[in-house]
């Protein structure tokens, strides 16, 4: 099985193979989520953190007067469920936007993992300091960014994330995202959506084309945004999170579910 999560982390950090083959191990057990499911509902328990194994999803609040603020995409690869596991209920909600399948990991055998392979446990949480960055930049979307910067940039980083797991080439990537869901996620209404799509196609820069984002000049669009790739880059991990050679590689441990 090809692993997208083993993908991910491989960019960000040095993987064993025994790690390798345990991340693999975690995934196992798969779950279909129609479009439109809730995955996580807001202040609701559970015990169970999840991998998007494919399809898009979306982390997002309701507020008070019913409108929905997206928080960020999950892209396949990514955890959910973090760190919303750790609190007593879930911080919001995590609703499948197209068809998607996931794989359950029961908090058990996460808790599991920290006392078994804590090497392991370690790259995962260092490899969450890139989405932690993320949100930084979405709060600098909403704050400082004009609209076509916002969704220049929304752009870009979805094409960076793609790229990691494969899932993009040098220019283009599908995106089945509607214009009311990137609105949702940049603070923007959709007739604003439209007419910054519309600048960034007649400026030569960008077209979205039956789910196909096409970028025509990146450079151009990088330098637009204000896009910098640096928390795409691999990590420098401290001491023996570092070790990558065969002689270190530790036998698998199998940890129950």
């Amino acid at each position: 099985m090809d692993s997208l999560l083993v993908r991910k982390l491989s960019h960000f950090v040095p993987l064993l193979p025994a790690e390798i083959e345990l991340l693999k191990d975690m995934q196992s057990a798969e779950l279909a989520v129609r479009r439109h499911r809730e995955i996580v509902s807001e202040g609701r328990r559970y015990d169970t953190l999840f991998v998007l194994l494919d399809g898009f999803a979306a982390r997002s609040r309701v507020v008070g007067n019913g409108g929905r603020q997206i928080l960020n995409i999950v892209l396949p690869g990514d955890f959910i469920g973090f760190p919303g596991c750790f609190f007593e209920s879930a911080l919001y909600s995590v609703s499948a936007l197209t068809k998607a399948t996931v794989s359950r990991i029961p908090h058990a055998r996460l808790v599991a993992l920290f006392d078994t392979y804590p090497r392991l446990a370690a790259k995962i949480f260092w490899s969450f300091s890139c989405e932690a960055a993320m949100y930084a930049e979405h709060l600098v979307d909403l704050g400082r960014r004009s609209a076509l910067e916002r969704v220049a940039h929304f752009l870009l980083e979805l094409h960076a994330r793609l790229q990691l797991i494969g899932l993009a080439d040098d220019r283009t990537y599908q995106m089945p995202l509607t214009q009311e869901q990137m609105g949702d996620t940049l603070g923007l209404s959709v007739p604003h959506v439209n007419r910054t799509l519309r600048q960034l196609r007649d400026d030569d820069l960008l077209v979205i084309e039956h789910q196909q984002v096409i970028i025509k000049d990146l450079d151009a669009v990088a330098s637009l945004a204000g896009f910098k790739w640096r928390y795409f880059q691999r990590f420098g991990l401290p001491g023996q999170l570092d070790a990558t050679d065969e002689a270190k590689t530790l036998q698998v441990v199998a940890i129950s579910a």
